[in-house]
């Protein structure tokens, strides 16, 4: 046997120690425990990996066992001391967002004891839910303010009354300012409702005649709530506006409007 084949003898010899070795000494455990904090993830988490002491790479995520590539430590490490999440009971549900008309309401739950180390992921938090607002001031929502220009009825006097007619008693008006939101086109049609334009404060005023029983006039408005509006002597001009403030026996100022 010449040198050439000593050498691929040995090289033979070698091998099968080297896989009887391997076969017979146990290979040393490497991958969740190693890594830094957290040890284990829950779900799917490709960064969630370490290297064994093969070099290979194994994950440390609850995913890892339906791929079957857990580090050789996971049951130890992860399972054992996997901790599920514990959530709370449900809380109240929340006012409907809409005070009259579709809106959505929701509740909420906290998170008592959260997952580690693999546990089971907290379920949904929140749950959320449509609603329909019906509030004590939906009736008053609904109405629409008739208005027309101070100068129609401000120191009106009834040329037809008679001396002895009883006269209506005369109750103190108040004002009402509004922000414009919304101004149709047909009211450029008139020089008075041509100032109804959008963002633009107005001052309407509600005068005795135009009270009703409750002492107020129809459609004076909602603080925060959109409202709507028509011009009495100008046809298709309508629109919506919001409340802003309101004064009790107060005059508005001249070039303004009137609850009619």
């Amino acid at each position: 046997m010449g040198a050439h084949g000593s050498a691929r003898l040995v090289f033979v010899v070698c091998g099968y120690l080297a896989f009887f070795f391997g076969e017979l000494v146990p290979r040393a455990e490497a991958g969740c425990r190693e890594r830094e904090s957290p040890n284990c993830c829950t779900g799917r988490n490709n960064e969630c990996f370490e290297y064994s002491k093969r070099k290979t790479v194994c994950y440390c995520d609850t995913y890892c066992q339906k791929t079957g590539d857990c580090c050789e430590d996971y049951q130890r490490v992860c399972q054992i001391s996997a901790i599920d999440c514990v959530v709370g009971s449900w809380g109240p549900w929340s006012s409907c967002t809409a005070p009259c008309g579709v809106g959505s309401t929701e509740r909420s739950r906290l998170v008592s004891v959260p997952p580690r180390n693999g546990g089971t992921p907290c379920p949904d938090l929140k749950q959320r839910r449509g609603c329909f607002g019906n509030n004590a001031i939906c009736s008053t929502a609904k109405e629409v303010a008739k208005i027309l220009p101070d100068s129609f009825k401000r120191n009106f006097k009834d040329p037809w009354r008679r001396p002895h007619m009883l006269m209506k008693e005369e109750k103190a008006s108040y004002c009402v300012y509004l922000r414009v939101k919304q101004a149709s086109a047909a009211c450029k049609l008139k020089l008075w409702s041509a100032q109804l334009v959008r963002e633009r404060l107005v001052c309407a005023e509600c005068q005795s005649d135009a009270m009703s029983k409750s002492n107020r006039c129809g459609g004076d408005g909602l603080e925060s709530t959109r409202t709507f509006w028509a011009a009495a002597s100008v046809p298709g001009c309508h629109g919506s506006w919001v409340r802003e403030s309101s004064s009790e026996g107060c005059r508005c100022p001249p070039y303004s409007v009137l609850f009619v």
